[in-house]
Parts: structure tokens; C-alpha cells; sequence
């Protein structure tokens, strides 16, 4: 009848939105209807949707490619180094990618102070697969590079960061001088070893070979300086002695209560146990 018809309809529009969404993104091509009294529903595209989908994305890849200046450039050649990728996987990775915005916010006058990539094991579809969604067999881990706001995705593998010096638009010619690059590596999501190599092997030893203090001229003779780098120290011991003890946590093992409680028959009973 009619409503069928319009469900129907209903259905076939909010299908094609999420296919042109991972067509963009990159993202595995699979429609899914919401559930009905009869069970989920699974949608597979035809091979004349698929091909419009592949052109469509192939179309929003090439003018992202076309964007890519000196500035983006210089992103890519530090990620390609410091994750020991080529820089035609970063560039591909970078185009593809969702929140492929945010690189232009970062360099935009007063814009986004920091610009995030996780690289990592994601869930991701064969490439031999069919476009079902109830195939659950046919995903499997790869790793993949990809920017983040980093609050919505489990942070598991290593964090890329690039960081913002001043409020200034970031041009072709200061962007080697207005941003800093960093790696925090938590392979196998050991955070809190990261953030301890981090900054015992890396910032520390940074912070105290720097000469240059700003308007503290003594540098590293300035009393204030030197209770800054002790404790920075400090911290850096505590969060050793912190990962230390819940590596070393403690094992609970099971316990039969009954023989303990069988011969409680009152209130002083169980006082006196306690």
C-alpha cells in the first residue's frame, strides 16, 4: 500500500546517504537497514552502485590531492619519518580520510592548536569481501593511519602529533618554525609506559640541553628552572613507581566462605568474626 511504499522509499534514501558517507571516507561500503519485527536487514549494492560510489570517491580524493601544498608536504614528510611509512602512504592515507578538514583548521589563523594521527590496528573489511553486513567473518585488523580529534577512538598504538607554536596563519614558509612534531608510542595500549618513555627518553633530556629560556637569561642557572626540570623528574619517578605497581598488581584468588560462616548462628556470632 501506500505506507509500504514510503517505507520503502524511507528506506532507500537513508540507504544511499550511508553509502555516499563511506564512499568518501573510505570506509567499508555496507547499507544497513534499521531492524523489523522480521529481523535486521542487510542491503547488497548492485555493481551500478558500486561503481558510482568508487567514482565518487575517486573524485573527492583526486580534489583533496589537488589541495596538497608545501604545508601539507612538510605534515606528510614527518609522519612518513617518524612512522617509517612512504610518503605516497601518508598523502593516500590523508586524502582518504574523513576529517580531512582539520588539517586546513590547524593552519588557519588562530586555529586548532594541535593536529592528531593515530596509527594502529583498525577493524577493516577483506577487500575480497561481498558488501554484506551480517559477514562478520570477513573483517580483520590492518593497520592504518588516520587523523583524530583523539576522544572518540581507543587509543592502542602510536599518536602522531603535530603541535602549534603561536596564533599565526601557517604558510608554506614558517611552517617548519611555527609547528612541532612528536611521536607518544603505546603499543598494545600501554599508556602510561608511553607517556614514561616520552618524557624520560625524549623531553627531559630536550629540556635540558635548551639554551634559550625566553626571558630567563641564566637558562638552566636559574633557580626557578631548576625546580621546574626536579620536578619534572619527580613526576617522571612517580608515574615509573605507579605503572610498576599495577604491573605487579594484585592477584585475588577464590575463597570457600562456608567453612567460615557454617558455624554463625547470631548477631555476636558474626561480631566476634569480624
Amino acid at each position: 500500500g501506500t505506507e509500504s511504499k514510503h517505507r520503502r522509499l524511507g528506506g532507500h534514501l537513508k540507504t544511499r546517504s550511508t553509502e555516499l558517507g563511506s564512499a568518501v571516507t573510505g570506509s567499508p561500503l555496507t547499507a544497513v537497514l534499521p531492524a523489523s519485527t522480521t529481523g535486521k536487514t542487510s542491503i547488497v549494492l548492485s555493481s551500478e552502485t558500486r561503481r558510482e560510489l568508487v567514482k565518487q570517491a575517486k573524485v573527492t580524493k583526486e580534489e583533496r590531492r589537488a589541495q596538497i601544498d608545501e604545508r601539507h608536504k612538510y605534515l606528510i614528510s614527518r609522519l612518513a619519518d617518524g612512522l617509517g611509512l612512504s610518503e605516497q602512504q601518508v598523502e593516500e592515507a590523508i586524502i582518504s580520510d574523513d576529517k580531512f578538514q582539520l588539517t586546513e583548521q590547524f593552519f588557519a589563523p588562530s586555529g586548532l592548536k594541535k593536529l592528531l594521527f593515530f596509527y594502529q590496528d583498525v577493524l577493516q573489511q577483506k577487500s575480497n569481501a561481498s558488501l554484506r553486513s551480517d559477514e562478520s567473518t570477513n573483517s580483520l585488523l590492518q593497520k592504518k593511519l588516520f587523523i583524530t580529534m583523539g576522544s572518540t577512538e581507543n587509543f592502542t598504538g602510536t599518536c602522531a602529533f603535530f603541535l602549534r607554536t603561536s596564533d599565526k596563519v601557517i604558510t608554506a614558509s614558517n611552517v617548519s618554525q611555527e609547528v612541532n612534531f612528536g611521536i607518544f608510542d603505546c603499543t598494545n595500549g600501554d599508556i602510561l609506559q608511553g607517556l614514561e618513555f616520552f618524557l624520560s627518553q625524549i623531553m627531559i633530556p630536550a629540556l635540558k640541553s635548551q639554551q634559550n629560556w625566553g626571558a630567563v637569561k641564566e637558562g638552566l642557572k636559574n633557580s626557578q628552572i631548576q625546580d621546574f626540570l626536579y620536578s619534572v623528574d619527580k613526576f617522571v619517578g612517580t608515574l615509573s613507581s605507579s605503572r610498576q605497581n599495577i604491573d605487579d598488581k594484585i592477584q585475588l584468588t577464590r575463597v570457600d566462605i562456608d567453612t567460615y560462616i557454617s558455624n554463625l548462628q547470631n548477631p555476636t556470632d558474626y561480631i566476634t568474626a569480624g
